[in-house]
């Protein structure tokens, strides 16, 4: 996925400044907040390097994996395997794609195990709802292991839309138009929080306000290379800026 340019600042641009103190409010109104969870809302310990290897020796049991498969993330790359093993053996790509996806959740769920929820996030999503403002997340993890980490989050936000809630997980723009469906909010009274580029592309072209996190996969030059409107230390941060 390509990253998409940066958005030209303004003065209506709130960012960290160099004592990781946010300098200006953010400028429009806000109805709903989506969140996306690990490296945001929670820290999961999560061996991708191990996942991404299982992934492909289970592939290996099926087909002869392509070289392209190796440079995609683990969601994209279980469907393209999904895909070539309908072409080399038809019938056997659902039993994989199953598999596949016992096999990351075990990880993750394992991962979640050693994880824990960022300081401040509870009493930020209280907050928020306290405001009247809704929240939601919107993750590529797995359920089990959000609930590993976050047994009460059903009741904390709004809408929670793990991978298994959405018929195409984030980067496509459905996952975050379903969560803002039903939170019945329009995309421009919403922000998309995130600590990956991803979050933040696909926040833009949902039309979201997008924020990125410092407490997960980037730092804040990607993230605003990816086109973040926003840069903050952490996503409890977000209260102090509304």
């Amino acid at each position: 996925m390509s990253p998409l340019p940066p958005v030209e600042e303004t003065d209506a641009v709130s960012d960290v400044s160099s004592a990781g103190r946010p300098q200006k409010l953010i400028p429009r109104p806000l109805k709903a907040v989506l969140f996306d969870f690990d490296g945001t809302l929670a820290e999961l310990s999560v061996d991708f390097i191990r996942m991404r290897r299982a992934v492909l020796d289970l592939m290996g049991d099926y087909c002869t994996p392509t070289d392209s498969m190796h440079d995609l993330y683990v969601l994209e790359m279980i469907e393209a395997g999904r895909c070539l093993i309908s072409k080399d053996r038809p019938g056997k790509e659902g039993e994989f794609f199953a598999r596949a996806h016992e096999l990351i959740s075990a990880i993750e769920t394992e991962g979640a195990c050693g994880g824990a929820l960022f300081a401040g996030t509870e009493e930020m999503l209280r907050e928020l709802r306290r405001r009247q403002i809704k929240s939601g997340v919107v993750t590529r993890n797995c359920r089990a292991a959000v609930l590993q980490l976050f047994p009460d989050i059903d009741s904390r936000c709004d809408v929670v839309i793990t991978r298994e809630g959405a018929a195409q997980v984030k980067p496509h723009p459905g996952h975050l138009l379903t969560a803002l469906g039903f939170l019945d909010t329009n995309p421009e009274f919403a922000a998309m929080v995130g600590d990956h580029p991803m979050d933040i592309a696909v926040g833009r072209e949902v039309g979201t306000y997008t924020i990125g996190v410092l407490t997960g996969y980037s730092e804040a030059p990607s993230l605003r290379q990816a086109g973040a409107d926003l840069v903050i230390e952490r996503a409890s941060d977000i209260t102090g800026l509304l």
